[in-house]
């Protein structure tokens, strides 16, 4: 089911995003709206397309990497994580790093390949679904949002109306506020983890740092503890191991204190309780989609008892 959706849930996403650019430039060129929607569409395809074109490479050449090396990289790792003895037993590292490989190997064989190919064929399709999707959403929004409000019964519409005005610009704040997050996560990730502690795969690190961002909470524990167990195995401890320490907190401090606030403001004002059970309840029910629209759902239930509040008032008055 999360897999179905999220395809329609990030297309929807891009397009409310995109929205009051086309009607800007339709206002101000007098241009037909499908025109402009062609246009929005064009650059944001090439632009992720460029994005490919200059990712991609140096990507693929990281996972080879990471795959002709993989087994030096586990000794490396088992080497400072566990040393040579544990509880005065002897430990092998090079040999614990060929009973991984190898398992591994096993894992990877038969059925799992077709696993893999039948898994790269669904995201093929469900890329260019998004795509297809985000032109229909650009197209039709007018009318689908007609739509969407003929589905309220006529008594509340208005009511409807008013609180999607109030809702809008919060979620399009809450959205672009977590592409900005993510995007300065990457960089500062790539900057921290190549440029100063100079590990190896790090645009690999930095990219993976920034989309585990898109999951909160757990996310960013998962690519805190991955980018530490490549910065043990590479360095096997000391000082470097201080500094992938420093730079964590300063980059953890730096989104919650600085970066978060700034460009989220108060389309992210909820109780930490509240999002923390709106993940776990999403997730549960609808997997990573789940996670990705909790927030704007609750935002969005927050909004629809605020208007209805400030309504009771104003008729009790």
């Amino acid at each position: 089911m999360s897999r179905v959706l999220l395809p329609f849930v990030t297309a929807g996403i891009l397009a409310l995003l995109c929205s009051p650019l086309i009607e800007r430039v339709v206002a101000r060129t007098r241009w037909p709206r499908w025109v402009v929607c062609w246009l929005v569409l064009l650059v944001l395809l090439s632009a992720v397309l460029l994005l490919g074109w200059l990712l991609v490479p140096p990507l693929a050449s990281d996972l080879l990497h990471v795959g002709s090396d993989l087994q030096a990289a586990l000794q490396s790792l088992f080497q400072g994580l566990l040393g040579e003895r544990i509880l005065n037993v002897p430990v092998d590292p090079a040999q614990l790093a060929s009973a991984a490989v190898a398992r591994l190997r096993q894992w990877a064989g038969g059925d799992t390949v077709l696993l893999l190919g039948a898994l790269g064929a669904a995201g093929v399709f469900a890329f260019i679904l998004f795509w297809v999707l985000l032109a229909y959403f650009l197209l039709d929004e007018p009318r689908i949002a007609a739509g969407l409000l003929w589905l309220v019964p006529p008594a509340r519409r208005s009511f409807a109306l008013h609180v999607w005005r109030d809702l809008a610009p919060t979620l399009r704040r809450y959205f672009a506020g977590v592409g900005v997050i993510a995007a300065y996560t990457t960089l500062a990730a790539y900057l921290g983890l190549g440029e100063i502690l100079r590990l190896h795969h790090a645009l690999l690190l930095a990219l993976l740092t920034g989309i585990l961002e898109l999951l909160p909470v757990l996310g960013p524990l998962a690519a805190a503890v991955i980018a530490g167990l490549v910065t043990i195995g590479q360095y096997g401890g000391g000082s470097h191991v201080i500094a992938y320490v420093g730079y964590a907190t300063a980059l953890r401090v730096s989104i919650d204190q600085l970066v978060g606030p700034m460009v989220l403001g108060r389309a992210g004002r909820l109780p930490p309780v509240l999002v923390i059970f709106c993940f776990l309840v999403g997730g549960v029910l609808f997997g990573v989609t789940g996670v990705i629209v909790s927030v704007p759902v609750a935002l969005a239930v927050k909004s629809l008892l605020t208007a209805r509040h400030a309504a009771l008032t104003s008729s009790a008055l």
